[in-house]
């Protein structure tokens, strides 16, 4: 059977539709940057998710090829998930999609290092003909979180951020926004297949305790 993440790691990417504190370990993913509105048709956004696809199914093929990964054993390929800010706004103001900056990610296990990564990025430019040179290998360690399960459309997400806000005020934590901490969404449905009343989406904040 092969790995799954999400039944592997079900505190982080099964959580209940309510708050929850998690510390959240290191972890490395293929990563896309980018700014605009994710809604965009063929925008930075789509051509983004095509480039970590691309990646995450050549790294998870690789034992057919030639390239051998050290410690490599046959795993299902994680969720889309991404981190978003806007520049000037705590959190995410969810009326102004064009204002967003996004870091797209799909989570690698952790076998693949980087020479495995250049080795899937130069396979994917050479077989599938396709430029990758826009994606990265990433490490994040996200650390202390609140998270929770949003069921819904994306445009009902405040109300579940409300949530967690009014979670954190009662148990003496707050938002702990920057640079390197950001709103994290884990896409647990596909939105192409999936009603948006029925959509499941992890969101994730980083916290610390208040001073």
């Amino acid at each position: 059977m092969a790995f799954d993440f999400k039944k592997e790691y079900k505190e982080f990417y099964l959580p209940p539709n309510r708050p929850q504190i998690v510390t959240v370990p290191k972890a490395n993913y293929i990563a896309v940057r980018g700014r605009g509105d994710p809604n965009e048709p063929d925008g930075a956004y789509q051509r983004a998710i095509g480039i970590l696809y691309t990646l995450a199914y050549t790294l998870k093929m690789s034992y057919k090829t030639d390239h051998r990964i050290d410690g490599f054993f046959e795993y299902v390929v994680p969720p889309l998930e991404g981190f978003w800010w806007q520049e000037g706004v705590d959190g995410v103001d969810y009326g102004n999609k064009a204002g967003f900056q996004w870091i797209s990610v799909i989570r690698l296990p952790d076998f693949v290092r980087q020479a495995d990564f250049d080795w899937a990025v130069e396979t994917a430019a050479k077989k599938k003909k396709l430029d990758c040179s826009a994606a990265e290998f990433l490490t994040v360690e996200e650390g202390l979180c609140v998270q929770c399960m949003h069921l819904g459309p994306f445009d009902s997400e405040p109300e579940t951020v409300a949530g967690m806000d009014e979670f954190l005020a009662k148990n003496g934590y707050e938002n702990d926004f920057s640079p390197a901490r950001r709103h994290h969404e884990i896409y647990l449905s596909d939105a192409r297949k999936v009603e948006p009343e029925k959509w499941k989406t992890v969101i994730r904040h980083p916290i610390r305790k208040k001073q």
